[in-house]
């Protein structure tokens, strides 16, 4: 069964991405309002981001839970941020106040450590210690009195006051070696920023074969879509609206590629010179032009085409879709009426 979620923006200043929202940005209405928007037009939730200088993650997630009913938050939250016993206790609290609704994206890409008073090291280091991370919280939600001594936390004879009944599934990115190794092990969900089916095909091997080689001990490894869909009613005013936004990210008269270390990003740039457009609507550009994370890659085209675009996805093992447009308010209503029926009802129609 799949699970589709929206996106929350989690900024100071509005404009994200595009964003029309203004009056009212930033309060707990204009975010509530977003979630109860996403609750009535069949998104399971929505995922909220993390990053030095954004509102705390975990503070807003919270909030939202308590206005709304059904709605799950994926919080986004990074280990530096936290210390894992801390984060598994506030985490089983918000857990337990919202009747299991939490969900956890797990972020390790590299962000304004001395800001916050961060010191760790290289990638491998980040990500050894991103493993340790969640080894200590998914014992901590399932086991009493834990001692466990890593080279970067450690507790001992630690009991959390209050455990959840499921413990919250844990999404987690990333595409380098490492990531990939911390997720094979230890994560519930890969989430993978939109490449074309190819790329995702492979990826999703080579972490089965991980999965076996490096003994993992959870439940199989489940896999997500992070990705943008411009949807339309017709397959022309699709394109034409996301050309036009394109042509406008290409008139700024100052842009910088975003080129750095995180191979996730590197691979959804280097997309671009293998054309515009992959597969049947992956559309390219967006990178080229200062899109990133979620935003570099795009799904442009009429319901019906962006809902087969995905089919292929849930082809290969996703069953997980986070999806995002904006203006935030108007597309959360627009791509959850256009598309949610129609997977959910190609999944019913699949079933035995």
């Amino acid at each position: 069964m799949s699970t589709f979620l929206w996106y929350i923006p989690n900024t100071v200043e509005p404009g994200h991405r595009g964003d029309s929202a203004v009056e009212g940005y930033g309060t707990l209405e204009h975010s509530v309002d977003l979630a109860r928007t996403a609750e009535q037009h069949g998104w399971e939730g929505a995922l909220i981001g993390t990053g030095w200088g954004r509102p705390d993650t975990f503070t807003v997630a919270t909030a939202i839970a308590a206005r709304t009913t059904t709605f799950r938050p994926l919080a986004a939250i990074r280990p530096g941020y936290w210390q894992p016993a801390h984060f598994a206790s506030a985490a089983a609290t918000l857990d337990h106040l919202s009747g299991g609704r939490l969900l956890v994206n797990i972020v390790s890409g590299q962000d304004n450590l001395a800001a916050y008073g961060d010191t760790e090291g290289d990638q491998a280091q980040r990500y050894a210690r991103t493993r340790e991370f969640l080894q200590i919280v998914r014992r901590l939600w399932t086991v009493e009195r834990v001692t466990f001594a890593g080279d970067h936390f450690q507790v001992t004879d630690s009991t959390l006051p209050l455990r959840p009944a499921v413990a919250p599934r844990l999404y987690f990115g990333g595409a380098s070696a490492a990531a990939e190794r911390v997720s094979a092990t230890d994560a519930d969900v890969q989430l993978f920023w939109g490449e074309p089916l190819e790329g995702i095909a492979e990826r999703i091997e080579r972490l089965r074969t991980l999965s076996a080689s490096l003994g993992r001990e959870l439940p199989p490894l489940e896999y997500g879509l992070r990705i943008t869909t411009v949807v339309r009613d017709t397959s022309d005013q699709a394109w034409r609206d996301a050309e036009a936004r394109v042509a406008a990210m290409a008139s700024q008269p100052v842009h910088e590629q975003l080129r750095g270390p995180a191979v996730g990003q590197q691979r959804l740039l280097d997309l671009a010179a293998r054309g515009d457009v992959l597969d049947s609507c992956l559309y390219t550009a967006p990178g080229r032009y200062g899109g990133g994370g979620a935003g570099t890659t795009w799904l442009v085209g009429s319901a019906d085409e962006v809902a087969a675009a995905l089919r292929r996805y849930a082809d290969l093992g996703i069953t997980h879709f986070v999806l995002s447009d904006t203006p935030y308010k108007r597309e959360t209503a627009r791509v959850g009426d256009a598309l949610i029926a129609r997977l959910a009802a190609t999944a019913v129609s699949a079933s035995p």
